[in-house]
């Protein structure tokens, strides 16, 4: 048994890798699909805020954004002002919502452009004191109301002290009033998400007779794009779905996924049974198995969660199991039944096996995979 696995990986017909090291692929040609079929979804007035957070949800934040400023997007949001900061480094000229900015530094928002969320009472007065100090006139916010995420925003009853902030300061205008719908894409929620929508509906309207001018209104994630077109209001926010995730077994198909986490064979073991492979002796062979290291670990993304079976990886089109502990630098599969040899091509998630098929065999959502891949894996840009 020992001499025939020990030919089946050393005596075959050498292929080269399409990949030579642990390489995120970012495919340019999917952004701009899932861009226009998002946009295909809006009325021709409604504008679109293209969500490029941590890294552009784990790929490369310049690059994409880039690419969508390109397509004429009307807006980007991330999360923190030094994420924006680097856009702005990166050459990118239009509108930056930050999301969830510190009171720390917020004087970097102004002095790179960016459009700050204020979400509670003392963060508006502590940007209007910032903004005085710098000189600003009109310096464009963004109000968030909390409409049931509560996670962050302005509760109902602080609309007329928060109005009365703009009507004491000519330093800030507000350029938005917006909230964060908790579960479109869960239908068996719809009762509560309209109830979100329509408690939206009347705070927005009626913070903007407080202001009395007009104010662009927002509200609807990816899936609220795609299951409440009654709530697309002035402008949309989209992230998980630019990056090829429809949120729904349905809308899955008309998505195309931009990322594919690849890595390549370092190594192939026979492990007789009963041997052990990694730490903690964390597995056991059952029998005479062939096992291939690879150079990605939880440090690259690939939390240990996926250890012992959980997770697998993807190589010719064969699943084989990620085996033992995940350890910082490497995981190890059982290829056994795979034809393989060391240098050949691993998908971890990509078209061979989706993220989030990987992420539900671990209990988790594609967000936490995508996200996850550490700023050490290369990237490779296809522009096809």
């Amino acid at each position: 048994m020992l001499k025939t696995l020990l030919m089946s990986a050393q005596t075959k017909t050498t292929r080269m890798a399409k990949v030579s090291e642990t390489t995120l692929e970012i495919n340019l040609a999917s952004l701009k699909h899932n861009f226009e079929y998002l946009k295909s979804k809006l009325q021709n007035n409604t504008l679109f805020l293209a969500v490029v957070k941590a890294f552009a949800y784990g790929s490369d934040a310049s690059i994409v954004a880039k690419t969508l400023q390109e397509l004429e997007v009307d807006y980007f949001a991330v999360a923190y002002i030094s994420e924006g900061v680097a856009l702005r480094k990166a050459g990118i000229k239009t509108p930056i919502l930050v999301l969830h900015p510190q009171p720390n530094n917020l004087s970097l928002a102004i002095e790179h452009c960016l459009e700050p969320s204020l979400y509670t009472l003392k963060i508006v007065k502590a940007f209007a004191r910032v903004a005085r100090a710098l000189n600003q006139k009109n310096y464009p916010v963004h109000i968030k109301f909390n409409t049931g995420l509560n996670r962050l925003g302005l509760e109902s009853e602080e609309l007329d002290l928060v109005a009365e902030q703009f009507s004491e300061t000519t330093a800030l205008k507000v350029k938005s009033v917006f909230s964060h719908l908790a579960a479109s894409e869960d239908l068996e929620e719809k009762e509560f998400t309209l109830n979100q929508i329509a408690l939206y509906k009347a705070l927005s309207t009626a913070f903007i007779e407080k202001l009395g001018y007009p104010v662009m209104r927002h509200l609807c994630n990816t899936s609220g794009v795609l299951n409440y077109p009654e709530a697309h209001f002035d402008m949309v926010r989209c992230g998980i779905g630019l990056y090829g995730y429809g949120n729904s077994k349905s809308e899955e198909q008309n998505f195309k996924p931009i990322a594919a986490l690849k890595s390549v064979i370092s190594q192939i073991h026979v492990v007789e049974k009963d041997e052990s492979v990694g730490y903690n002796r964390g597995f056991i062979s059952p029998s005479t198995s062939k096992i291939a290291t690879l150079p990605i670990g939880h440090a690259d993304g690939i939390g240990r969660h996926f250890g012992h079976g959980v997770g697998s990886v993807s190589i010719g089109n064969k699943k084989a199991p990620i085996v033992g502990n995940v350890c910082m630098d490497m995981i190890m599969v059982d290829v056994t039944q795979i034809d393989c040899e060391e240098g050949d091509e691993v998908e971890l998630f990509g078209p061979a096996l989706s993220a989030e098929t990987s992420a539900e065999s671990a209990n988790t959502i594609s967000y936490e995979l995508i996200t996850g891949v550490s700023q050490r894996v290369n990237r490779k840009i296809l522009r096809k």
